[in-house]
Order: C-alpha cells, then sequence, then structure tokens
C-alpha cells in the first residue's frame, strides 16, 4: 500500500476511534493494527510498515499498560515521548494513532480480567508473575476497540506472541495475527524502548544476549541439536561478561513453549538477563532455521 505524507490522526477518544474506523471499513478499507507502548523505535516503525504492506487503514495505538507491570517494575519511569511518537508514525504512514489515557481505558478499577491457563506458566510468566494477565487483558480490550482485520506483533516479544495467538483462537476474535521479526541495531542488540536506560558500559555489556543466541544459532545451523549443548554454548558467551546476570535461557517448542530436548527448525532460543549497571532487564530470542 502506498505511503501517504499526511499527518494521522491522534486521538485519545474511542467514540473518534471507532467512528473512524467504522468509515474506513464503509469505505472497504482492510483494517491493520499496530499495539504499542509508546517511546518508538524502528523496530515499531517496521511493524508499521508490514501493516501497510497489508492492510489499507492502519491505527497504532500508544498506552503503557499499568496491568501488566509488576510492584516493583519500571511502570512510572517508563520512557514516553508522545510528541516523538507521533511525528515517527507520520513518517511511516500510519492513519490513527490511538493515544488514550488511563481513565478512558480502566474509568473504573477493572473486575473482569483475561486469564492464560497455558503458556505462561514458564520464562517471563514465571518471572513476572500478573504479566501476561495484564498483557491479555489490555490486548482484548484494543482489539474488541480497534476491530482489525489483521494485527502486528514483534518477534521480540515471542512468548507474548503466542499467548495472543491463542488468545484469538481460543475466544474466537476475528483477527489476523502477524509476528514480524525483531529489528537489530547495527551491532546485534534487539531494539527495545528500554534499551534507553542502559548506560554506555551496560549497552556495551547487553551485546553479549544477542551474541549467545546467534552462537546457538551458529552451531545448530552447524548441525547440533542437542538442546543441553546448545544452552551451554550460549551461556558460555553469556558468561563472558560478568555485568549480565542471567534470569534463563532455554530452547523451547514454538507451539507450547515447553523445553525441548532436541532442537528442531523452528525450535525457539530465548534470553532474558540483567544489565549492570542498573539492572535493565532485557529479553531477546532466535528462531532456530528462519534465517
Amino acid at each position: 500500500m502506498p505511503i501517504t505524507a499526511s499527518s494521522p490522526v491522534a486521538t485519545g477518544s474511542i467514540d473518534e476511534l471507532r467512528t473512524r474506523v467504522a468509515a474506513a471499513r464503509a469505505r472497504g478499507e482492510r483494517i491493520g493494527f499496530v499495539p504499542t507502548m509508546g517511546f518508538l523505535h524502528e523496530g515499531h516503525l517496521r511493524l508499521i510498515d508490514v501493516a501497510r504492506a497489508g492492510a489499507d487503514y492502519v491505527v497504532l495505538s500508544i498506552f503503557v499498560n499499568p496491568l501488566q507491570f509488576g510492584p516493583a517494575e519500571d511502570f512510572s519511569r517508563y520512557p514516553r515521548d508522545e510528541a516523538g511518537d507521533l511525528e515517527k508514525a507520520t513518517g511511516r504512514g500510519a492513519n490513527l494513532v490511538f493515544v488514550p489515557s488511563l481513565e478512558a481505558m480502566y474509568p473504573t478499577a477493572p473486575r473482569i480480567a483475561v486469564v492464560p491457563v497455558a503458556l505462561h506458566e514458564r520464562w517471563e510468566g514465571s518471572m513476572r508473575p500478573g504479566h501476561f494477565q495484564g498483557v491479555l487483558t489490555v490486548v482484548t480490550k484494543l482489539l474488541n476497540l480497534v476491530t482489525p482485520d489483521v494485527a502486528i506483533l514483534g518477534q521480540k516479544d515471542i512468548q507474548q506472541a503466542a499467548l495472543v495467538r491463542a488468545l484469538v483462537r481460543d475466544l474466537d476474535i476475528p483477527v489476523e495475527i502477524v509476528v514480524a521479526p525483531t529489528v537489530r541495531e547495527p551491532d546485534g542488540l534487539a531494539m527495545s524502548s528500554r534499551n534507553a536506560y542502559l548506560s554506555p558500559e551496560a549497552r556495551a555489556s547487553a551485546r553479549v544476549i544477542s551474541a549467545a543466541l546467534f552462537a546457538v544459532a551458529g552451531a545448530w545451523k552447524g548441525g547440533e541439536r542437542e538442546a543441553a549443548r546448545l544452552e551451554r554454548i550460549g551461556r558460555e558467551v553469556l558468561a563472558r561478561d560478568a555485568a549480565v546476570v542471567v534470569d534463563y535461557l532455554a530452547l523451547a517448542d514454538p507451539e507450547r513453549l515447553e523445553p525441548v530436548d532436541r532442537a528442531e527448525t523452528g525450535t525457539i532460543a530465548m534470553i532474558a538477563a540483567r544489565i549492570a549497571p542498573g539492572g535493565t532487564r532485557l529479553i531477546d530470542n532466535v528462531v532456530l532455521g528462519a534465517e
């Protein structure tokens, strides 16, 4: 689809969002949706590109959802830049930017939540109790508000993407979910809004995360299939920098997110780690054979 140079409409109004989306659908346009928490970087903008390629009218949402942050997490200091985000969205051809207030999304204390019963027990779910309940609750609200034909998610949050796919399947939400590849910095670091927290020395240390994943992928491409050996290769790379404290390094089945003994095409190699100084927590993954 051609990218327009005109500025997108920005609104925090649910009524206006629904009215504009309904008008686009009445024109016969296919609706694409990119949900974000803002502080946009090139990774987010590539999601808009994917949406533009598969839809006529693209809605971008910017909302820092408090339900997915734990008591000791970074909700209050999560980076925000609404003016910069709108400028970036304009350059990529989003048609509508939905920027609701906390009061618009949660006018009263939530009395209903979307609670996962599978796919959440390990990895991010075990490290961040309640996180995916908050994610699935807000995603359900956003899908109900935007009613898109296709929604674009990023591979970096691969467990989240798997849960959203399960959400729309199990609850019969009529939307196609597309997972777009992770976008990386020239040195391999996965683009993330939380990279803004990294000091120069922490930023240098963080590169070991992608280096470990690339080492695992390289060994797999070279013929290694034993998951324990592949994990050991990744941990040896991570151990090169004492500033990196590993929460988990795992090889998991792409559908069930369960640990595997043998890594086959499509197996996910994933890492979560905290980077000193500051303790910024980053996640990353590669899908073996995807390259």
